[in-house]
């Protein structure tokens, strides 16, 4: 295993075959923002979403998904040619990986790509303990969806932010303010039918905790986009609670428990959560 990668490894303390499997997943996903950086492709975009909360402040659940934002509306965005820096970026590191580009419908803003190998062959990478190896299904999958939003709305901040391995480079990724507010969105407005998205509450509390300002002209703008607010005016502090608080009251705090879960290295930490919990929070 290369150095580099033995000391990301290292970062985690791993157990059981789950444990491995995050932390593979997670060491991929830093690997391809070196491989994006290499590209230059955050002179066009910015990296948002859990996964940004994950590896840039160190947000204490792991996130499947990687999401980011043009700096600016491209409808001839193409994401394929970024794809192929990741592809030779984490083949550098030991890890044969296929990334496969989804190209957008004429009604989406969104442009994806997925990446894919083969779960045992990359923790035989990692020199997982054969008691591991012998627990993971031949043919099983290790996905990472990636997916850029070619057509953002306006009114969002960005910094730029170090990552220290394999090797130092920059990552460009929306201020934390914006990031609560996109997260906010998602909270408020996602649809995902009967079921409930329990990552959304569980970086809710986190933003929070951190005392982290919500960025209301962005949450505004990203409203308008989904025509959920009309006005020209951003949304008050006010009206922002009041749309909160009907969220909660019927949010099925359980489900939110099962979503979030696996996800946790200390799911006692979602013990609290209740309706009243999150009317406090």
């Amino acid at each position: 295993m290369n150095r580099a990668v033995s000391d990301m490894l290292g970062r985690y303390n791993c157990q059981g075959a789950a444990d491995y499997e995050n932390a593979l997943r997670e060491i991929f996903q830093e690997i391809a923002l070196l491989g994006l950086w290499r590209g230059r492709f955050f002179e066009r975009a910015a990296f948002y979403g859990g996964t940004a909360l994950r590896i840039l402040h160190g947000m204490d659940r792991f996130s499947e998904d990687m999401d980011f934002s043009l700096l600016a509306p491209d409808a001839t965005f193409d994401l394929a040619p970024y794809c192929t820096y990741v592809e030779k970026e984490l083949l550098a590191w030991g890890f044969p990986v296929k990334v496969e580009v989804r190209r957008k419908t004429a009604d989406s803003a969104i442009e994806s790509a997925f990446l894919k190998a083969d779960t045992l062959e990359q923790l035989m990478v990692i020199e997982a303990p054969e008691k591991i190896l012998g627990g993971v299904h031949r043919n099983q999958i290790l996905r990472i969806k990636v997916e850029v939003d070619t057509n953002p709305p306006p009114g969002f901040g960005t910094e730029t932010r170090f990552l220290l391995q394999p090797i130092p480079f920059a990552v460009r990724t929306y201020t934390l303010p914006s990031l609560f507010a996109g997260k906010m969105h998602a909270l408020l407005f996602r649809k995902w039918g009967r079921r409930v998205k329990g990552r959304d509450w569980y970086d809710f509390v986190w933003y929070a905790a951190k005392g982290v300002p919500l960025d209301l002209n962005h949450l505004s703008a990203r409203m308008r986009q989904t025509g959920h607010w009309n006005s020209a005016d951003a949304v008050s502090e006010s009206g922002f609670r009041s749309l909160l608080m009907d969220r909660i009251a019927e949010l099925n705090v359980e489900a939110a428990r099962t979503d979030v879960e696996p996800f946790l290295k200390h799911p006692d930490s979602i013990a609290v959560w209740s309706q009243a919990f999150f009317k406090q929070v």
